[in-house]
């Protein structure tokens, strides 16, 4: 299987087959790459109705030419945290800020929150996000925003005084809750909607009939919230090094 960089040929090749509508898990078996990779492609350069190889491509040489420059000559390369490779981060993120695009969160906010997930700390400053992101303070305040109506990111000040944004580990929890309210307030208009049409009607039967779904979506969403609570917080059980399985 290939690997490395994608390819000017590979990424016409992508484009080809978006343009004809094949899945990209066809897209990538024909190029021998991961679905990952090709997914990840396209969502990262306009999407399937947006993408165009040349465009593409001269994306990644920008961004290898970036990163290039963003290593001093003569200085030494950082060590690793944790013994990571560096390479595998960047390649994880770019995956998780897709996975994110595609439940529908916008660009840029998947990145930042992509961010705070995987640091260790899973907190950072507005400085910190603009440096490890190369955006503007601009671009970063305004997901905060986003992030923050969506109850996936909370602010604090720190021991400087200075605001820091985290997603810890209860925000999947509160983000789940905020969706089961919304899913309640849903339910509630589409009934109002039965009495405005004419209970017995056909358009009122529809919305009522979407209002008791979605009555038990948001209960069952909400009590599940509660019962798995405690697993945000739950320290995962390491397995022995002679166990099966382990590494």
């Amino acid at each position: 299987m290939p690997g490395g960089r994608l390819t000017q040929q590979e990424r016409q090749q992508i484009a080809l087959g978006v343009a004809d509508g094949l899945a990209y898990a066809e897209i990538a078996r024909r190029l021998e790459r991961p679905t990952s990779t090709v997914t990840r492609e396209v969502m990262r350069n306009g999407g399937p109705t947006g993408y165009r190889a040349d465009l593409a491509h001269r994306a990644a040489e920008r961004r290898s030419h970036r990163r290039r420059q963003a290593a001093p000559r003569g200085t030494q390369t950082p060590e690793p945290v944790h013994g990571r490779d560096p390479e595998a981060v960047r390649d994880y993120e770019e995956t998780f800020t897709t996975v994110l695009m595609q439940t529908g969160a916008p660009k840029m906010m998947a990145r930042v929150l992509t961010c705070l997930y995987t640091s260790d700390t899973g907190s950072l400053t507005a400085a910190e996000l603009v440096q490890r992101l190369e955006v503007s303070p601009a671009s970063v305040s305004k997901a905060i925003s986003y992030l923050e109506n969506q109850g996936l990111v909370r602010r604090e000040r720190d021991d400087r005084r200075r605001e820091r944004y985290i997603a810890d580990d209860d925000v999947w929890y509160q983000s789940m809750i905020a969706s089961a309210r919304g899913t309640i307030q849903l339910a509630e208009t589409a009934r109002q909607g039965v009495g405005v049409l004419g209970r017995d009607t056909p358009a009122a039967v529809r919305l009522e009939n979407i209002a008791r779904f979605l009555d038990f979506v948001s209960e069952s969403l909400t009590r599940a919230a509660d019962q798995a609570r405690e697993v945000l917080h739950t320290k995962p059980e390491s397995k022995p090094m002679n166990s099966p399985g382990a590494d």
